[in-house]
């Protein structure tokens, strides 16, 4: 990493608070080089425990739906790591291995570029899932989406699983460019694990 570790143990009594509740999170598992990269400032490192938790938790779309958008952030940004963990969460969650196949090698939809229209099931995904990659390659690739692409996203989300949904693809933006410009748990260059071997 281009920085080194936080301790993992809190340095001050003043720390501790922030530890355990980043800890709590993540329990069973011990803190992760995520974790241990964030509490080099222990107020961001409880903002962003408290803001991807209720993004992991507290949102109400369906797993399939949050795990291909995040894997895609992934695919898009060279996140490894977070390729690694969310495209196993995808497959776990009922995405399957040929879906995403699709979501790691499927072509950007940039601004203006047409939507896949799909009857029934293409590449392992259906209409509504290739929507929801070019809604999340908008905003990852240029930010703006396209009024026809967030349109065919609302054909089968609500407008609560909207918000959460652009919230879930803004949060993972946000971590896969904080582990890749600080080469968090060594994972720059590091080949993206195989959809074979999810």
């Amino acid at each position: 990493m281009r920085v080194p570790y936080a301790p993992k143990e809190p340095p001050t009594s003043e720390d501790a608070p922030v530890y355990e509740r980043i800890a709590a999170r993540r329990a069973p598992r011990p803190l992760i080089p995520l974790d241990l990269a964030l509490l080099h400032n222990t107020a961001v490192a409880d903002g962003w425990n408290s803001f991807i938790g209720a993004i992991r938790t507290k949102t109400t779309i369906l797993e399939t739906v949050k795990e291909l958008a995040i894997s895609r952030v992934a695919v898009l940004n060279q996140a490894v790591h977070e390729w690694d963990v969310h495209a196993a969460l995808a497959v776990k969650a009922g995405i399957s291995k040929d879906g995403m196949q699709s979501c790691y090698d499927a072509p950007v939809v940039k601004q203006e570029d047409k939507v896949r229209e799909v009857e029934g099931e293409v590449g392992g995904l259906s209409a509504d899932m290739w929507a929801l990659l070019a809604y999340t390659d908008q905003m990852t690739v240029g930010v703006q989406v396209d009024d026809a692409v967030a349109e065919r996203i609302r054909k089968f989300l609500s407008d609560k699983e909207v918000v959460e949904l652009t919230a879930t693809v803004a949060a993972y933006n946000c971590v896969s460019r904080f582990l890749v410009a600080l080469d968090v748990g060594e994972c720059n260059g590091r080949p993206m694990k195989a959809v074979a071997d999810l």
